[in-house]
């Protein structure tokens, strides 16, 4: 009696599922988009329909691509048992029982367990690892559903024992067969309705979801049952109704995942690159999706010093004066200093030459140490003893407050860390520093000099590194 129950509460759940739920594929040919794996002779598309799905494999790509829809529709097709395990809601002792029954049914049965785990990149190492030896032992076949990065969010050890399929969003032919089908269909969609969805409708609903098949389902969902039936019966989907039905797009934009990385890196680099339109896409996408502005003013101010530089010395006065005027005023209306700081520092002059102190960092870190010229020691503890600051000579004594005299170790003089830009004010900064330092080269009997050549991104990332590490 309690499975009768069981089945007809089954029954029902399911005609009451949402839209997006009831039309999901159920095989192969239902299955729509990502053509580039499950297309016609692709391996997984083989792999699937032989029932030979001997290697795990993680299905990685954003919300409403198939992720989950690719895994039932393997369980569909397979003889081996499936079982399911959402990353979000089951732990440890979840999966230790999964494994203990994977383990008895192949030793009594020699039945294959295929484990499918949503969000998988939400467990952690521990629950990861103990997937391991089951998975290379083969007790279980794994496939991890992922939105995040798996090469970064899922251990190293399970990555190497799996196939990785990058799913895309869905192009606007694919959501589009998905909503004609759903309004097609008698048994799981609105075919027993007469619905009529106007052109401009459907590229409003296709154009906002965003390559999201869910997301545009639940709008034709949300727009068809909130919507009465003219006097012929007919259901009528305009473009006004569909904007009603989703007037908000869900921005992909997880603050600890891929998307919030990616977006900041796209905002940095069309403000490096002079691009104020796109700088403001992404600067509204970010705030549009709940991005903490302080986050933002941040990566500006280190901008300011890394891509502006004296090229433009207001950039910094110009960054932290937003930041500062944003602790004052806040949002929404703090989204007008930032917006200043983001045109100011788009359409400044460039110039990365404030890198020339990881040039200096990283010859401290080659070189041997290297004792302070005498004349440059500090004077007032052991000048009458030991000579410290004897022969040093106060600049602001002389004309235009310069004086050439040695600031180098002997065995770096006519080093020259620091090469100015011809950009914006850094022009004047390279005709000043060019009559100082020739002045000092012949002062000192300078005659080899040496430019020091820039160093690589790899090289300064991994300087940037060991200072968070306290330099070491």
């Amino acid at each position: 009696m309690t499975d009768l129950f069981d089945h007809a509460l089954q029954e029902r759940l399911n005609r009451e599922a949402p839209l997006a739920a009831r039309m999901r594929p159920r095989s192969l040919s239902e299955f729509v988009g990502q053509e580039h794996i499950v297309g016609e002779g692709r391996l997984l598309s083989r792999a699937i329909q032989a029932d030979r799905l001997f290697s795990s494999i993680i299905l990685w790509g954003p919300p409403g691509t198939g992720k989950t829809t690719l895994a039932k529709v393997i369980a569909h097709h397979t003889e081996s048992h499936f079982t399911t395990l959402s990353a979000v809601m089951s732990g440890k002792a979840d999966l230790r029982q999964v494994l203990k029954e994977a383990h008895n049914r192949r030793r009594m049965y020699q039945m294959r367990t295929i484990l499918f785990v949503d969000e998988v990149h939400r467990w952690n190492k521990a629950q990861q690892d103990a997937l391991l030896p089951n998975v290379e032992n083969g007790t279980i076949t794994l496939i991890g559903a992922t939105t995040e990065n798996p090469y970064f969010e899922v251990i190293g050890a399970l990555v190497s024992r799996s196939r990785v399929f990058q799913l895309k969003s869905l192009g606007d032919s694919a959501i589009s067969t998905l909503l004609h089908r759903a309004l097609a269909d008698e048994e799981r969609g609105y075919g027993y309705r007469t619905v009529n969805l106007n052109a401009d409708a459907e590229a409003h609903l296709i154009r906002v979801a965003g390559g999201d098949a869910r997301n545009a389902l639940n709008a034709l969902e949300l727009a068809v049952e909130s919507t009465p039936a003219d006097a012929d019966g007919c259901v009528r989907i305009t473009l006004e109704v569909a904007q009603e039905s989703i007037q908000r797009r869900a921005v992909l934009y997880d603050k600890d995942g891929d998307a919030h990385y990616d977006t900041i890196s796209a905002f940095i680099k069309a403000v490096r690159g002079s691009d104020p339109d796109a700088a403001l896409y992404w600067l509204a996408k970010m705030l549009y999706a709940g991005e903490d502005p302080r986050f933002i003013l941040r990566r500006l101010l280190i901008l300011a010093g890394e891509d502006i530089g004296l090229a433009d010395p207001m950039g910094l006065v110009v960054a932290n004066a937003a930041a500062q005027a944003f602790t004052f005023v806040g949002m929404p209306e703090g989204v007008y200093p930032i917006v200043e700081a983001v045109l100011y520092l788009t359409t400044a002059p460039k110039s990365n030459s404030a890198g020339a102190y990881f040039k200096a960092f990283d010859l401290i870190e080659k070189a041997s140490r290297t004792n302070v010229p005498l004349h440059l020691k500090d004077g007032n503890r052991d000048s009458k003893a030991l000579g410290h600051g004897k022969g040093y000579q106060y600049p602001h004594a002389h004309p235009d407050h310069f004086l050439p005299q040695q600031y180098l170790p002997d065995d770096l003089l006519g080093t020259y860390f620091y090469k100015p830009s011809s950009q914006g004010y850094e022009e004047e900064v390279e005709e000043r520093l060019t009559r100082w330092r020739a002045a000092q080269r012949q002062a000192l009997g300078i005659t080899k000099t040496e430019d020091l050549p820039e160093l690589s991104e790899a090289k300064i990332k991994d300087i940037k590194g060991k200072h968070k590490a306290g330099g070491k």
